[in-house]
């Protein structure tokens, strides 16, 4: 039994045989021409062959993984037909007096090379977009598919990387997981196989593909990132009975799919996910989740050794909402500090960081870093269905500084003519001031998003990460449940609604509770919507 660890970028189970993936053969030699004008006119052919097949791979992605992930393809078909790269393959072929298979196959690595050495983790995973196009390009010059073809037996397909177009040019009901040695979370091969839903493992490093054989039984753990090759009984019995449990789950899936969050009185709520990066997207839309009631916004500085630009936000911000199409995003502004801690912050040590200076403090102390994420944030808006959601309020002024920010900002991004579109505007409710004085913030935003895991140390006076304390560290104590109703009562009273995105939120001996304080939508990891939909539907407010 061996066994290699990578990335899971797509958590489900797979169990079955190896397949090694061997694409048809193109080396690319370099042959002088006599005439380059002919040459281009070889191109030029293979490059209109290129984007027909482009469209179809298009129209195919359509169907398995929805308009948005498709846009990869639109996109190839662009850097086809690209200006500075077609310049420089031209150049190249009438300079040379060479083949059209080698100035592409050149052309190609060169701007490959030059995405990958870009700081800019999305621009450094373009670089396989520009492989990809190349050898498709060159594949039609030699008019050669080039990609593999697969056995009738469903298998664990493994492989040094797969392009976007291979990915989707692979018979789905042929494959039981993708595992690649390289790869990375940001690729585009990455979001389709989780939008695929195809259990998928990255980064196993080159030697793995050494090591495994056609036919051997393996395991792809797409939780953890584990490929077990010929495992033994014990471990088979044991991956067999998890697999099993995700069978069921998705039993569960097609039960509730589609279905409404809804009493059996009539009582209606959403039932929302909460997220820290854009790699969960396909497990939000897998469990039928109605939006997103969080979206971690601090991974993109965590992930980062500098600041990220407004560029660099917008991007992720309008592909997350494109993603939802026009379901709700809510998007918590930074929330850094305590236990979140980034380097180049450079945070001054704190006793007591947990109560020091993070989140809306940090954000306020540092407008400069604060304004950054806002316009970005409001220039996604335009992409899809966008709440703002600031954490760690606790007084009126904080929050008549973040509202007075935002109309800065606005006033700019008119003055710029760059569009932006309204944005519901809330506070988390994560300290017990802001719920105390929840009747004065009501009035001045549309939302509350109770913060329990906060609002229950600060309540309680528990430290929620000291195993020492943890029976003192009720969630259940009254005075929690107090103050979320209070919050409830004074965000209806004044035209808002209100939620809960903490964990508690996923406490389903507490879903009737708060159904009757009036909670108006509850946002739980993408594993517990089902779950929390199911308990709704058993509830009778009239009862």
């Amino acid at each position: 039994m061996m066994k290699f660890t990578g990335k899971g970028v797509y958590g489900a189970i797979a169990i079955g045989k190896i397949a090694v993936f061997e694409r048809q053969g193109m080396r690319v030699k370099r042959v002088p021409i006599s005439d380059p004008a002919a040459e281009i006119e070889r191109l030029e052919a293979a490059k209109a062959v290129a984007l027909t097949q482009l469209g179809e791979i298009y129209e195919k992605a359509l169907k398995e993984v929805g308009e948005a992930n498709a846009q990869i393809f639109e996109i190839h078909s662009m850097m086809v037909e690209d200006e500075d790269y077609n310049d420089a393959i031209a150049e190249m072929i009438r300079s040379q007096s060479i083949n059209a298979e080698y100035a592409v196959a050149m052309t190609g690595e060169n701007f490959a090379e030059m995405f990958a050495s870009m700081d800019d983790s999305y621009m450094q995973a373009r670089a396989a977009d520009v492989k990809d196009i190349s050898n498709r390009i060159i594949a039609c010059l030699a008019n050669e598919q080039g990609t593999g073809e697969l056995s009738d037996e469903k298998v664990i397909l493994c492989a040094d990387d797969l392009a976007p177009s291979e990915t989707v040019s692979l018979d789905k009901d042929k494959i039981l997981a993708f595992v690649t040695a390289n790869g990375s979370a940001n690729s585009h091969t990455a979001i389709l196989a989780r939008n695929m839903n195809i259990p998928a493992i990255i980064g196993l490093g080159e030697a793995f593909l050494g090591e495994v054989q056609n036919g051997v039984t393996a395991i792809a753990d797409g939780f953890t990132g584990e490929l077990i090759v010929d495992p033994d009984a014990e471990t088979l019995t044991a991956y067999q009975k998890k697999q099993q449990e995700e069978i069921e789950k998705k039993l569960l899936l097609q039960k509730l799919n589609g279905k409404e969050n809804i009493t059996l009185d009539g009582t209606r709520i959403n039932v929302f996910a909460n997220i820290g990066s854009v790699d969960n997207i396909g497990a939000v839309l897998l469990n039928d989740a109605g939006g997103i009631g969080l979206f971690r916004s601090e991974f993109l500085y965590l992930e980062k050794t500098d600041y990220p630009t407004e560029e660099e936000q917008f991007r992720v911000y309008k592909k997350v909402l494109e993603s939802m199409a026009s379901k709700k995003v809510i998007i918590r502004t930074l929330d850094i500090g305590a236990d979140k801690q980034a380097d180049y912050f450079h945070l001054e040590k704190e006793e007591n960081p947990a109560l020091g200076l993070r989140a809306i403090r940090l954000c306020l102390k540092r407008p400069e870093i604060f304004r950054t994420q806002l316009r970005a944030l409001y220039r996604a808006s335009v992409y899809g269905n966008l709440g703002i959601m600031f954490p760690m309020v606790a007084n009126e002024w904080e929050l008549q500084e973040i509202l007075a920010l935002c109309e800065q900002v606005k006033e700019e991004l008119t003055a710029e003519n760059l569009p932006y579109a309204d944005v519901e505007l809330g506070i988390m409710i994560e300290t017990p001031a802001a719920a105390i004085i929840s009747d004065k913030l009501a009035p001045m935003v549309d939302f509350f998003s109770v913060g329990t895991n906060d609002l229950t140390q600060y309540t309680l006076a528990c430290d929620r990460q000291n195993p020492q304390i943890e029976h003192f560290c009720d969630t259940h104590h009254e005075a929690l449940l107090r103050l979320i109703e209070w919050s409830a009562k004074n965000a209806h009273a004044n035209g808002a609604w209100i939620g809960i995105c903490g964990e508690l939120a996923a406490d389903t001996t507490l879903t009737e509770a708060f159904l009757r304080m009036g909670i108006d939508e509850l946002s739980v990891s993408p594993s517990f919507v089902l779950k929390v939909r199911d308990t709704i539907r058993k509830i009778d407010l009239r009862k």
